[in-house]
């Protein structure tokens, strides 16, 4: 069982590792494998992003959000266009019926109004529109033996049995995985941490799903 300290440890390397959050403006404390993140994010795309960041961690029990989201200068937004601009990614979203949903916002928090017929309908709607703003930052291109090595770090962090059954192999900045895990979930999530090491371009999942 991992220690809070250890805990601390792992969230802040995953929140270093995930190319969407700017760690720098997080702070980490770990209470009975609880964990709370604080700070000023520019979106709430990026606030989001930490979460399943730290919920990505084996060990943590939850996680709590103290985070603000201030958007960064030169990308603030009146709240007409905000309405506006999550107006048109509902439009632009097939699965949400149109009509259905209106927009309300008020000093730039959203609240969306409406009726749809399915669950999956309402979550499209509540995705189409978290991720507007989006500062997504690019990071420097790494030696494949940094990529490899961060990879199997994050994989760790992530889940320390599976990560012991997945070999990773990079080319270049191509990334191959290999190996066994029990779940497609788990197979997804191998999948999501190599796609987040810094200068990889393209991921082989050769990884297989089984006992």
């Amino acid at each position: 069982m991992k220690s809070d300290v250890q805990i601390k440890a792992d969230v802040e390397e995953e929140l270093a590792w995930d190319p969407v959050v700017d760690e720098a403006h997080v702070g980490v404390s770990v209470r009975n494998a609880v964990v709370e993140l604080a700070g000023t994010l520019g979106s709430y795309a990026e606030k989001l992003a930490a979460e399943r960041a730290a919920l990505r961690v084996s060990g943590v029990q939850g996680v709590a959000l103290a985070i603000r989201v201030a958007p960064r200068p030169g990308f603030e937004r009146t709240d007409a266009d905000i309405v506006q601009a999550c107006q048109h990614a509902l439009a632009w979203n097939s699965q949400v019926p149109e009509g259905a949903v209106k927009v309300q916002v008020e000093k730039g928090h959203v609240t969306l109004v409406g009726e749809v017929d399915w669950a999956y309908q309402r979550k499209a709607a509540e995705t189409a529109v978290c991720h507007l703003v989006n500062e997504v930052r690019l990071k420097s291109r790494a030696a494949a033996s940094d990529i490899r090595a961060g990879i199997q770090r994050a994989l760790e962090r992530q889940a320390d049995r599976e990560a012991r059954r997945i070999d990773v192999h990079v080319t270049g900045t191509c990334v191959a995985l290999a190996g066994r895990v029990r779940t497609w979930a788990e197979r997804e999530a191998a999948l999501a941490a190599a796609l987040a090491a810094p200068g990889v371009t393209e991921v082989v999942n050769e990884i297989v799903v089984g006992p």
